[in-house]
C-alpha cells in the first residue's frame, strides 16, 4: 500500500496516540544532539526535521518499534533516492516514496559493519593467550573478524597488519589514554566465524552498496576505510553463518578448535535484542561456554557491567568489558579508548 498524500493521511490511516509520536520525536532529537552533532550535519538536520514533522512521525509510527531507529530510516531514504533530500523536503519524500522506504526498512537492517571498532578490541585480544579462535555475534559481513588484517595508529604506537596484503590495509586511528595496554604486534588467529541473522556477502555488489549507504554523510574517510576493508574481506572470505544469537551460539562455538582460546565478542549488536531478559539469556549462555566474552555496547545493554566504572567521557560512549568486567570507555566507531586505571 502506498503512503497517502498529506491531505489524505489522517483519513486513510488511523491516527496513532500522542505518546508514541512524542517518544519517536524524542528519540530522533536525541540522535541529532548526541550522535549526529559534530559528526554528520546532514543527519543532524534530517533527524531534527523528522522530530518536528507530523507526516514523518506518523510514517515512522506505522513501522514496527524495532524498525524506527534513525540510522535505518535515514539509510533507507538514501537507498531509495540515491542521495539525501533537504531537511525541508523530508515530509514530501516520505509522501512520494513512502512504500519503497518502508520496504527497505522492513527487509534490511542496520548492519553497520564498522571495521575501525577493531582498534578498541585489539588491546583486549592481545592480552589473551594465543592462538585465538574468534566468534563474532552479529557479524554482518565479518569485517571485524579480520583485526589482524588492518593497521592501527594509537598516537604513541602503531601496530602493523599481518599477511601478504599488508600494503592494502586501512589505517585506523584511535586515541588511547596512557593506561591502555597497547598491542605490540599482530594477533595469532587460527579460526574465525561470524553469526548473523542476515549475513552480507562482500562478493555481492548490492550488499557492499548497503554497507556504504550505512556510513553517514560527510564521513568520507570512514567510507574510504570501509571500502578498503571490504576489499580485504573479498580476499580473506571470513565465514559468517546464518543464525540467531539466542539459539545457535552453542552450536557454532562447539566447532572452534580445542587448542585455541575461544573469544566470543560483539559490538553495537545486543542493543537490537528486544528485551533485557533475552540479553540476560544470551549472557547466561556465553558464561556457560569455555570462552572469553568481549562486550562493546552502550552501557544500558548490560547495566551490571558498568558497576564501578568511571563516568562516561561522552554521552554516546560504549562500555568495553571482558567476561563481565568493565575495562574501558570506547568511541562508538572505534575512534577512541579510555582504559580504566
Amino acid at each position: 500500500m502506498s503512503l497517502p498524500l498529506r491531505s489524505d493521511l489522517h483519513s486513510t490511516m488511523e491516527t496513532p496516540p500522542l505518546e508514541p509520536l512524542t517518544s519517536i520525536a524524542a528519540r530522533y532529537r536525541r540522535f541529532a544532539a548526541v550522535e549526529a552533532r559534530g559528526r554528520s550535519p546532514s543527519y543532524e538536520a534530517l533527524a531534527n526535521a523528522a522530530a518536528d514533522n507530523d507526516v514523518v512521525l506518523q510514517f515512522l509510527s506505522t513501522l514496527p518499534e524495532e524498525r524506527r531507529q534513525p540510522n535505518l530510516f535515514l539509510a533507507a531514504v538514501r537507498w531509495v533516492l540515491g542521495n539525501l533530500p533537504k531537511a525541508a523536503e523530508l515530509d514530501q519524500t516520505v509522501v512520494e516514496h513512502g512504500e519503497a522506504i518502508r520496504q527497505t526498512i522492513l527487509t534490511r537492517r542496520t548492519q553497520t559493519n564498522e571495521p575501525a571498532r577493531c582498534a578498541v578490541l585489539m588491546p583486549v585480544l592481545a592480552g589473551l593467550a594465543p592462538p585465538l579462535a574468534l566468534l563474532e555475534v552479529g557479524a554482518s559481513a565479518g569485517l571485524c573478524l579480520l583485526p589482524d588484517h588492518y593497521s592501527y595508529d594509537y598516537g604513541r604506537q602503531q601496530v602493523p597488519p599481518a599477511g601478504v596484503h599488508a600494503g592494502d590495509a586501512p589505517l585506523f586511528k584511535c586515541s588511547a589514554n596512557d593506561d591502555t595496554p597497547l598491542p605490540e604486534g599482530p594477533l595469532s588467529i587460527t579460526w574465525r566465524r561470524g553469526l548473523d541473522l542476515n549475513p552480507l556477502n562482500m562478493s555481492q555488489e548490492d550488499d557492499r552498496h548497503w554497507l556504504e549507504t550505512l556510513v553517514w554523510p560527510e564521513q568520507t574517510e570512514r567510507l574510504d576505510r570501509l571500502t578498503a576493508a571490504m576489499a580485504i574481506a573479498r580476499r580473506a572470505r571470513p565465514t559468517v553463518t546464518h543464525g540467531n544469537l539466542l539459539q545457535d551460539l552453542e552450536r557454532i562455538a562447539a566447532e572452534a578448535p580445542k587448542n585455541a582460546t575461544l573469544v566470543i565478542f560483539h559490538t553495537a549488536v545486543l542493543s537490537y535484542v528486544a528485551t533485557q531478559s533475552e540479553r540476560q539469556a544470551f549472557a547466561k549462555t556465553v558464561r556457560a561456554l569455555d570462552a572469553h566474552w568481549i562486550s562493546n555496547e552502550a552501557p544500558t545493554v548490560f547495566p551490571e557491567h558498568a558497576t564501578g566504572a568511571l563516568s562516561a567521557p561522552q554521552p554516546d560512549a560504549f562500555l568495553l568489558a571482558l567476561d563481565g568486567k568493565p575495562l574501558a570507555w570506547t568511541g562508538p566507531h572505534g575512534q577512541s579508548i579510555h582504559w580504566f586505571s
